[in-house]
């Protein structure tokens, strides 16, 4: 059964905190997302013989449940043609360089996928909020990226945007949550909290990245993510559906 698309490409005037969150039933969940992921398993094999590659950027806040989709996105694809990689604080080295110096070492080759759980827009996101990046720095990387994302594209990547947003009120019952389990302690942090503390700082960062990186080539996408089975559909099926733009041809 085909789930309603909850979806939106970024435009003016729409606000994160205004979203609606359409929830799901299991019964519908399930099939749903095993035909996503079927189709996205026959494009990943046309994929392996064009000279193209996926690159699909997650962001979003805190428990916002990009883990979760990233899974479901994979779980039936070939982990031969797949990267995932989970962006975290650079390294040393990788502060010896220019910040989009270590995301060209983790770009796809032909034919393959890359997944960003975080990605090159921690710059004008944590980094901006957070004093990592100065104001000159955070300011000229909307042009940079935007090069970037170019260069990509006119090179044959498909390179899809996925912004996944919850409620201030959710992401604290997903908080306390973690909290309570013992095998999901790992998932919650002080950083978790102190990022929550400026959460109006972080949705104003993400409004104007949205304003200045949604591109007609690569536009944003945003998904209401309150009830996890929906955004989790809504993640596969965007992908599939940004290879059905690109022209991508499944096999028989």
């Amino acid at each position: 059964m085909a789930l309603e698309k909850t979806s939106l490409v970024w435009k003016k005037g729409i606000k994160l905190d205004s979203l609606d969150h359409p929830s799901v039933e299991e019964t519908d969940y399930k099939p749903a997302l095993k035909q996503v992921q079927l189709r996205l398993l026959t494009f990943q094999r046309s994929l392996a013989e064009a000279k193209r590659s996926l690159i699909v950027v997650l962001e979003g806040p805190d428990a916002a449940g990009k883990g979760g989709a990233i899974g479901r996105m994979v779980e039936r694809l070939d982990p031969r043609l797949l990267r995932v990689h989970s962006i975290i604080k650079p390294t040393q080295e990788e502060y010896a360089h220019h910040y989009l110096w270590r995301f060209w070492n983790r770009l796809p080759a032909y034919g393959q996928l890359a997944v960003f759980d975080r990605s090159w827009y921690g710059r004008v996101l944590v980094e901006r909020v957070e004093g990592f990046a100065t104001e000159k720095e955070w300011k000229r990387a909307y042009e940079e990226i935007n090069h970037f994302e170019k260069l990509l594209v006119d090179d044959g990547a498909i390179v899809v945007k996925l912004y996944l947003q919850i409620s201030k009120d959710e992401q604290l019952l997903r908080f306390k949550r973690r909290e309570a389990d013992p095998y999901k302690h790992w998932k919650i942090t002080d950083e978790d909290w102190r990022n929550r503390r400026r959460w109006d700082d972080h949705n104003e960062a993400a409004q104007e990245m949205f304003e200045r990186t949604s591109t007609s080539g690569v536009p944003w996408r945003i998904i209401p993510a309150n009830y996890k089975w929906n955004a989790r559909v809504e993640v596969v099926r965007s992908v599939v559906e940004a290879l059905e733009s690109a022209g991508i041809k499944k096999l028989n």
